[in-house]
């Protein structure tokens, strides 16, 4: 008898205690889609969790139509569409696992690296950072004069609700109230030492509400009367008032800007400028598609082209320094220290300890180590001497090599140290029994074998040091200049740093996002290029192996 009869005939006479498979699946559908099953424990906390993320995409949404920002608008909603189906359906299982991860890496990545490439391709930066209707209201607002004869007029801040509006009190001694979006009406107030201490359907602000909201209250304009041309009320203290016209007047019909006093009327432009017909713009504008003008200019332009391509160079000589002699170090240590050395954990711990300071103080330790006038290297170690460390450009570079070996050597030391310990015995065994001395042996196992556990981790340390913005900013800020330079960028600058200060972060040059967005662009292609041949090379060398 066969054991399918031996189990048909026990299944027969006392019953089947183990049901088949088919069946247990109906059995567990049948109980998660009875009320117990569909609406316990588990149900209610993933409905609680899905209220509480959808109460936050609404509110992202709701923000996203107030600022006007329909793209960041139609993403929520379709995340949020895409949250709710996932979570709340019975066929998109593996889906609910894998969604967070999507959802982090759109938001964080793709959107980043899309927004950044959209501004690569505009003029966003300073003078043109908004919109063409903001650019009018701040070109209006900016452009102002005081109405020749006009009096000072004693004035008191007030609000209703969130709004902010002016009391005054006229040269004639009768008061008035108004706000940005209706002009001075005369009204009742009660006035104390000639300013208005009380009105009607008004809150008096006291100074220390004033001192919260002070950029609303000088950016405030009250207009005296119905007629745009009678000008409106401004402060800059919050006591008194004066009667500003604006010098330009915008015609929404042609389009133009016109200036009041000279008569110049200006158009609109391809650059997002108002410009007259003598080539003179004004100088609030705003963001327009520019095509590859700021790839051009990185390329093309004297002022950037010459210190682009000195930077590249040094960019690639950096971190092809920076990884070589700290493997180098690193694996030098972890071969001398892999071996039965007494003392051999303290020496380890003691190799790790630079590893151990911020990444961002320790340039800032080293910078003040190697200053050229009172630094500890060369007054204590080298007895005085003046060595420009920081100033030289050769000695800067020789500098920043140096001080990343101090600091990146105990990363590679470590991974170094792991890969040796996992390496086969067996291979090892191998290679002495065929008469390998340690030489050979090291040339031909060892370190192949080291390089395929250790080349991602070189790749991705060229990345970071591609990237190594703390340390060139930190220790040298970029320095020492270049001279023929008509932008603030140094011999020691990566494109990292370049891109900080083409934007003009620093504060040293106008910001030009779109410029610095298209050098982004740049160096986020030459480390894909990159880092896709060597993972190439590493699956050729695990080939080999």
């Amino acid at each position: 008898m066969t054991d399918l009869q031996h189990v048909a005939d026990a299944r027969e006479t006392f019953g089947d205690a183990t049901p088949p498979p088919d069946e247990r699946r109906r059995r567990t559908a049948r109980r998660d889609e009875s009320p117990a099953g569909r609406y316990g424990p588990g149900f209610v906390a993933k409905l609680a969790l899905m209220a509480v993320v959808d109460a936050f995409g609404v509110y992202v949404v709701w923000s996203a139509w107030v600022a006007e920002s329909w793209i960041v608008l139609g993403a929520m909603v379709a995340m949020l569409a895409v949250a709710n189906w996932v979570y709340f359906s019975r066929r998109t299982v593996p889906l609910k696992y894998v969604l967070p991860g999507l959802v982090f890496l759109f938001t964080f990545q793709i959107f980043t690296i899309a927004y950044t490439g959209w501004v690569a391709f505009t003029n966003y930066g300073d003078g043109h950072n908004s919109t063409k209707d903001d650019a009018v209201v701040a070109l209006l607002a900016q452009n102002e004069r005081r109405v020749e004869g006009s009096p000072s007029l004693p004035l008191t801040v007030v609000s209703d609700g969130d709004d902010l509006g002016f009391a005054v009190v006229r040269p004639d001694g009768t008061t008035a109230v108004g706000d940005a979006d209706d002009a001075l009406a005369s009204v009742e107030a009660t006035v104390t030492d000639g300013q208005v201490a009380a009105v009607d359907g008004w809150d008096v602000l006291d100074r220390q509400e004033i001192l919260e909201r002070q950029s609303e209250v000088t950016a405030l304009r009250v207009p005296v009367s119905d007629d745009p041309n009678d000008g409106s009320v401004r402060t800059q203290d919050a006591r008194t008032g004066y009667v500003f016209t604006p010098t330009l007047v915008y015609d929404e019909t042609a389009d133009t800007m016109t200036d009041t006093v000279t008569g110049t009327v200006y158009t609109p432009n391809d650059d997002g400028q108002f410009e007259a017909a003598d080539g003179t713009t004004l100088q609030v504008g705003w963001r327009v598609f520019v095509g590859f003008d700021n790839f051009t200019t990185a390329f093309s332009d004297s002022r950037y082209a010459g210190p682009f391509f000195k930077v590249v160079v040094w960019t690639f000589v950096f971190a092809f320094a920076s990884v070589a002699t700290t493997f180098l170090l690193g694996m030098f240590l972890a071969t001398v220290f892999n071996a039965p050395i007494r003392g051999r954990k303290l020496y380890r711990t003691l190799l790790i300890l630079p590893y151990a300071i911020p990444g961002f103080v320790a340039p800032l330790l080293w910078s003040g180590l190697l200053n050229r006038s009172f630094g500890f290297v060369n007054q204590v170690l080298l007895g005085g001497a003046a060595i420009p460390w920081l100033t030289d450009p050769w000695l800067a570079k020789f500098s920043i090599i140096a001080v990343n070996l101090w600091l990146g050597f105990p990363y590679m030391f470590l991974i170094c140290t792991g890969a040796l310990q996992s390496l086969p015995t067996d291979v090892m065994e191998a290679a002495k029994i065929d008469g390998a001395g340690r030489l050979r042996t090291w040339r031909s196992v060892t370190m192949p074998l080291l390089l395929v556990s250790t080349t991602p981790l070189l790749i991705s340390s060229f990345a970071f040091n591609f990237n190594n913005f703390a340390l060139i900013y930190m220790l040298t800020g970029g320095g020492p200049r270049f001279d023929d330079a008509s932008v603030p960028l140094g011999h020691t600058d990566i494109l990292i740093t370049m891109v900080y200060s083409v934007a003009g972060l620093d504060g040293s040059a106008p910001k030009n996002f779109g410029l610095a967005s298209a050098l982004s662009i740049v160096i986020f292609v030459i480390i894909a290029t990159i880092s896709a041949i060597a993972f190439k090379r590493t699956r050729s060398l695990e080939e080999i192996n």
